[in-house]
């Protein structure tokens, strides 16, 4: 459902964003108080006819890695503005890099935006994958090297993209299209990447209806951490299997390490320092995990992963308590939105945990994500 669009005075009345602790700003006759509560990526503050979002470094927090002017398209440009990308809202035409950021689009009601994307293979989306086939969405090909002459041919205003350490985006800067740098898969904390959905409202003139779908998430997601407060048998859990030679795990400071302790979980890993994935050989990981209680793998498969086929992959992999006991799960996301979902609704994938590490908790809980490895 569509929300009809606000003065700009007024969404900023509605959300103020600080990285800090809460500050009153007023906007116009409007006094607003409110801040970020889990992100650690982005600010936001109002200014006499614009609003400023700011992206931090997520290699350098001390830096900014980019500046959005946002104003909106109704109003007049204003005289005199602050260094930083100028972006008209709300945005009409958009290219996404990837499949998260279609999902957070299309929560917010907006992918009729949506005029070209990268690697549509990967994307679930009916309604993207029915605009590739009838050519109204351009395929733009690869993430890392998309079709310039293609994004030129589109007419796009604007470009959503995931930023990586000491990478540019080639060809695509010279173009002058505002990249919007989606640097939220960098926060550690699952209700921090869940609220980048305000950050991205604010560029289609959806901050009631990302605050409130934000919200319901939060709400959901300490409710079932709640469930799991009093636990005092924790089960304990591996994760992920291993990729040519090496083995990565969650580190102990990263989202899904959180994630399994919200779930009332021992991670065998959450004392590795880190947010993100730690490199660790098939010996090492074996050595440490080889009598948890319960392990659990993503995967991209046509086909459902079995335990006939860990075995023929990597014979080793027998030793594990949870191969000889049959307590592995599995996550298909050729046949499930994992990666799509989770990033935004970390309620889901913490249900899944739950039930998988607390069965007794959510008795009538059907699983979403992760399923018994068949034989």
């Amino acid at each position: 459902m569509k929300f009809p669009c606000l003065k700009l005075t007024v969404l900023l009345s509605l959300l103020l964003l600080s990285c800090g602790g809460k500050q009153e700003r007023v906007i116009g006759d409007v006094a607003s108080l409110d801040s970020v509560r889990y992100a650690t990526g982005f600010t936001v503050t109002g200014q006499d006819g614009y609003t400023i979002a700011e992206v931090v470094n997520p290699w350098d927090s001390s830096k900014i890695l980019q500046r959005y002017i946002l104003i909106n398209r109704e109003q007049p440009m204003p005289a005199s503005l602050p260094q930083g990308t100028v972006i008209r809202i709300p945005v009409k035409n958009i290219a996404v890099y990837g499949a998260v950021h279609i999902a957070m689009v299309d929560l917010l009601g907006e992918l009729d935006k949506v005029i070209g994307v990268c690697e549509p293979e990967y994307i679930n989306s009916p309604v993207i994958r029915e605009g590739i086939r009838n050519g109204s969405i351009t395929d733009l090909g690869q993430a890392v090297s998309p079709n310039v002459e293609k994004i030129i041919d589109s007419n796009t205003e604007m470009i959503i993209a995931s930023p990586f350490q000491n990478s540019g985006y080639g060809g695509v800067e010279k173009l002058g299209i505002p990249i919007v740098e989606g640097a939220d898969y960098m926060e550690n904390s699952p209700l921090g990447r869940a609220e980048w959905i305000r950050f991205y409202g604010l560029l289609f003139d959806q901050v009631e209806l990302a605050d409130s779908l934000f919200r319901e998430t939060e709400q959901r997601y300490n409710e079932l951490k709640a469930l799991t407060g009093a636990i005092v048998n924790k089960p304990t859990v591996l994760s992920e299997k291993r990729y040519g030679a090496t083995w990565f795990v969650p580190a102990g400071e990263s989202y899904m390490a959180q994630l399994y302790a919200d779930a009332g979980a021992d991670y065998i890993f959450k004392d590795t320092p880190g947010g993100g994935s730690l490199p660790l050989s098939f010996e090492s990981v074996l050595d440490q995990a080889i009598h948890v209680d319960l392990w659990l793998i993503k995967y991209h498969n046509a086909t459902d992963l079995t335990y006939r086929d860990l075995r023929r992959e990597y014979t080793p992999y027998e030793h594990f308590d949870a191969f000889k006991n049959r307590t592995i799960f599995g996550s298909n996301s050729a046949k499930v939105s994992y990666y799509e979902e989770t990033p935004i609704h970390p309620d889901y994938l913490l249900e899944d945990l739950v039930k998988i590490f607390h069965p007794e908790l959510l008795p009538d809980y059907d699983l979403r994500y992760f399923h018994p490895l068949g034989e």
